[in-house]
């Protein structure tokens, strides 16, 4: 079968079983600020599955364009090496939103395999969660699967979650064994890698909404999202183990050849090409255009990336663009948008392809000159970061060419010099062009504040709007740069001292200058802040004095950071590494890669390493050495230090040794007690915690135990007992609301049949409108469904009043949606109570917060429909 005829099978089977066929959606996610593409079929039906959205439908069936490039799901580096990963791909998918769940899932994807398809039942293997003792019954008992042939996996294969959060559930993949000739085991064995046993669909049994905190919540119905990649499907209905040999990819791979002069269509920088311009078209037709961030900048990356497999055939000219007639020719069909905008589509590629096309050559010089004179088997992470910087070489890319040459690249080197480019950009933002000032290199300053919190110092330069002046007097803001100083400049996260200095005569003091930040510039140090009292002048003497109290703090709450840094590592993963960090005297943040929110007995178990380790009370040894030397002591560096070839390293006891150039505290005990306060996602990948140690946290626990104690005064129990009765309260509360929901239902049906005959006429059109007392939105909503059942032809508008809020449903009957729509209706009437709404043209809902203008705004309804009759 050809793969738009496998594409129309699979939509014209699930259409016999009464799913309706949804069109593919955008690439970019409708108001998703959770996904950077679309990567699943499910993304569209999300809300579907939440209850929050309300479909004609309960069953849908659909061909999804999808990409995966950015972001968590991210395949690009692997794209041209691999068989099967694709930047951009179609995921065939069968939905149910609380109709039915796993026994006519598994039902239908084993008639369409077998029936359909014709696929032989003994080729086909499952997987299932481990838990699911239902599925892996249905497969035996039901289907007839060969319980050999079933396999049990864990959260990491058959646990589904489209992100950090949101719907998510076991699920049951069908593997397609392409035989003994092919090397690879079957799912779940040390072999599963090879490529005998291939999934080929995804069945996901939708169950519960996974929140921020990890808890997961259950759906209000239980659901099914099913997911079958195209081009996989149509390697084995065609008899071949690469994507790549499927009827699309050898078409666009013969195209490609076309363009670039090369026949072989198994040429790995074919494959790059023959895929990319899937991606790119489609995320340009769906409104991506390239750019330096978001979105944009994957686009960017992925277009750079084919541009630079054809420069590698030798191509020069601009080339990639041309494809997209041949995609339309290959795709048009399926998705006429891409036809019918192929010339914009091919405008911007080209322009984006000429614009790289100017430095690609330059920047390929470089990059081979730099592999030529290697003497190892690492690129440099500063010839890395120019390419980046200079030539706009996403790393990928380099890494790319790398490979090509059996490479590996110096990303510690590469972050070091992308942090110093984001350091100079803070200062700038932050200390009022600080960067810009320009200063004697010859003369630095000492920095004493490891071991003191006052010296003395001579002032060596003073500067105003970052311009060198000889003298301060006055109420004035300025930057004082010393010859000595305490003050430590904020890096790796810890923000600047406070304190002051001061000119003494004797006993008395002459000038104070109050330090409300610190801040350094390569070898000095910079005190930002206001004189308040007397005159300096270049030259004179002052004794500088740290906050002691602000220091000591920070103190605390740095040397944590070290061990949480620890802990995270030993409770989550060694994958975990940090992100940023933010050091003050008030509390410490955190940010560290890992893809899921920590459980509360993962947040439990943190604060119990980091607390034992305080109790341990270590020595916390700073020691300072060579960067070799480090790396063989099993340092870690601290995301935001630039270290040089001697560094300083700081451990705690055989749990903590990191690169760091803080200031920390002399033993763990110090640091008194350590509590995580939040913990949440930032980014794909990246999760922040907050914390607090020593005063702060016995304030917090404090804070804490005395909303328990008034707890318990509420409930009329113990602190061991208020758990129990909080699920008490909280079951009971859930069956009242029930109960209140059915008798509300009961009311609405009664009164909807009293209400009817208060129908009006208005030229024709029965009109119902009417202010209900104490009805909620869905009250309201069930309501207007009765009356215009029971009314057969009308328009029905019900508002109700809870204190300042207005609840507001319009529904129109569907032999007047042609003139009529719900949605206009409702807006009008919301307009004039202080609020606003929409929704279908059969039924819409809007809220308001002006009462007293309800009144007019329900008599302005008949005129509405007036105008439309």
């Amino acid at each position: 079968m050809k793969s738009n005829d496998i594409r129309q099978t699979f939509l014209d089977y699930f259409k016999s079983k009464g799913h309706e066929v949804v069109a593919s959606s955008s690439l970019v996610p409708g108001n998703d600020p959770t996904l950077l593409f679309t990567n699943a079929g499910m993304v569209q039906f999300k809300d579907c599955f939440l209850g929050a959205d309300k479909r004609a439908y309960t069953r849908a069936v659909s061909s999804q364009r999808c990409v995966r490039a950015g972001g968590k799901h991210n395949d690009l580096e692997n794209v041209g090496y691999t068989a099967r990963h694709h930047t951009f791909f179609e995921m065939l998918g069968n939905f149910s939103f609380g109709d039915y769940f796993k026994n006519d899932a598994i039902a239908f994807a084993w008639e369409f395999l077998t029936g359909e398809l014709k696929l032989p039942k003994d080729k086909l293997w499952v997987t299932v969660y481990n838990d699911d003792d239902e599925a892996a019954a249905i497969w035996i008992n039901d289907i007839g699967v060969d319980a050999s042939r079933v396999v049990r996996l864990g959260d990491d294969s058959n646990f589904w979650a489209m992100g950090d959060t949101g719907p998510c559930g076991p699920c049951s993949e069908i593997f397609y064994d392409h035989g003994p000739d092919v090397a690879g085991g079957p799912p779940g064995s040390p072999d599963e890698d090879g490529d005998r046993y291939i999934e080929i669909w995804n069945l996901v049994f939708m169950q519960f909404d996974r929140q921020p905190s990890g808890e997961l919540i259950p759906l209000p119905k239980p659901s099914v999202d099913t997911g079958m990649g195209l081009e996989r499907l149509a390697a084995v209905l065609q008899h071949v183990h690469s994507n790549y040999e499927i009827d699309l990819f050898q078409n666009l791979l013969q195209a490609a050849g076309d363009v670039t002069g090369i026949k072989d269509t198994g040429n790995t920088s074919l494959r790059v090409i023959a895929d990319h311009i899937r991606s790119c078209a489609f995320l340009v037709l769906d409104g991506v255009t390239p750019s330096n961030e978001g979105r944009g900048y994957v686009l960017r990356r992925i277009v750079r990336r084919a541009v630079r497999h054809g420069y590698q055939l030798g191509v020069k000219d601009v080339f990639f663009y041309r494809l997209v007639a041949a995609l339309v020719k290959e795709m048009g069909d399926a998705y006429p948008a891409l036809k019918k905008e192929q010339a914009r589509v091919e405008k911007i590629l080209k322009e984006e392809e000429q614009q790289f096309a100017r430095t690609l050559e330059n920047g390929m010089q470089i990059l081979n000159q730099a592999i030529s004179q290697l003497s190892g088997k690492v690129l440099p992470g500063d010839t890395v970061f120019r390419l980046y910087d200079t030539y706009g070489f996403p790393v990928d890319l380099t890494a790319d060419v790398a490979r090509e040459h059996d490479l590996s690249l110096d990303m510690a080197g590469f972050e070091q010099a992308m942090e110093g480019q984001r350091q100079q950009a803070r200062a700038a933002s932050q200390f009022n062009a600080v960067e810009k000032l320009s200063i004697d290199s010859s003369v630095g300053t000492e920095f004493v504040g490891y071991d003191n919190l006052h010296a003395d110092a001579d002032v060596l330069s003073i500067y105003q709007n970052a311009k060198s002046v000889n003298a301060l007097i006055g109420n004035v803001e300025a930057v004082v740069l010393l010859s000595t100083s305490p003050f430590y400049g904020e890096s790796g996260g810890q923000v600047g001292d406070r304190g002051v200095l001061e000119m003494r005569q004797g006993d008395k003091v002459t000038a104070v200058f109050e330090v409300s930040d610190t801040q350094k510039q390569g070898e000095h140090v910079l005190h930002k802040g206001v004189l308040k009292e007397g005159s300096i002048k270049v030259g004179d003497r002052l004794s500088a004095s740290v906050e002691a109290e602000n220091r000591h703090a920070i103190m605390l709450n740095h040397s944590a950071t070290h061990l949480l840094h620890a802990a995270l590592r030993t409770v989550l993963g060694d994958h975990v590494t940090q992100k940023g960090s933010l050091v003050n005297a008030d509390r410490l943040r955190f940010d560290f890669s890992h893809s899921a929110p920590m459980s509360a007995d993962e947040v439990s178990r943190i604060e119990m390493l980091v607390n034992a380790q305080i109790l341990q009370n270590h020595l916390v040894q700073k020691d300072v050495m060579s960067i070799d030397q480090a790396m063989d002591k099993g340092a870690m560096a601290l995301f935001g230090e630039k270290y040089g070839d001697q560094v300083r390293v700081v451990t705690m006891g055989e749990f903590s040794t990191e690169l760091c150039g803080g200031t920390h505290v002399q033993r763990t005990g110090d640091i008194g007690l350590f509590k995580l306060v939040v913990e949440s996602g930032i980014a794909a990948g990246v999760r922040r915690v907050e914390a607090v140690t020593g005063l702060g946290a016995l304030a917090y626990v404090e804070r804490e135990e005395t909303v328990l104690r008034q707890i318990c005064e509420l409930l009329k129990t113990g602190a061991d007992g208020a758990l129990d009765r909080v699920q008490q309260l909280v079951v009971n509360g859930r069956s009242l609301e029930k109960e209140i929901e059915q008798i509300k239902g009961k009311l609405a049906s009664a009164a909807g049949s009293d209400m009817a005959a208060g129908a009006v006429d208005v030229n024709g059109i029965k009109l119902l409108v009417k202010q209900l007392e104490g009805f909620n939105s869905k009250t309201l909503r069930d309501t207007v469904d009765q009356l215009k059942n029971k009314l057969g032809s009308a328009v029905v508008v019900l508002a109700s009043v809870d204190g300042d809020k207005v609840s507001l449903v319009a529904g129109v009957t569907q032999d007047l949606t042609d003139r009529i729509k719900a949605g206009d209706l409702v807006n009008s009437v919301a307009q004039q109570v202080g609020g606003k709404g929409g929704g279908r043209p059969d039924m819409a809902m809007a809220g308001g917060t002006d009462p007293s203008g309800l009144p007019a705004a329900l008599a302005s309804v008949s005129g509405f429909v007036t105008q439309f009759s």
